[in-house]
């Protein structure tokens, strides 16, 4: 199974999960189901966004740990910097 698979399978059992518990399929307490259920898919975004923004950040924080990329990073830098001062456009 590729993971395009893998991830399109898991996005379809919990979109039905979600749908289940939406339409009230499988019985919850009316409290859960009036004010939890519904906001399900607003919380799964703002956790989602704030894992990525985790990743970035660490990311981040983690650049300096490997050398290579760093180098060529560097490396890509000064050659766009050359490239754009040779076109007129001031870098510094």
């Amino acid at each position: 199974m590729t993971r395009a698979q893998q991830t399109i399978s898991l996005a379809l059992l919990v979109t039905s999960l979600y749908l289940s518990l939406y339409l009230n399929l499988i019985p919850l307490p009316a409290t859960i189901q009036n004010e939890i259920v519904p906001v399900l898919p607003f919380w799964f975004l703002v956790s989602f966004g704030a894992w990525l923004l985790f990743k970035l950040g660490w990311g981040m924080l983690t650049f300096r740990d490997t050398p290579e990329a760093y180098k060529e990073l560097m490396r890509e830098i000064d050659e766009a910097k050359v490239d754009l001062r040779r076109l007129g456009v001031d870098v510094d």
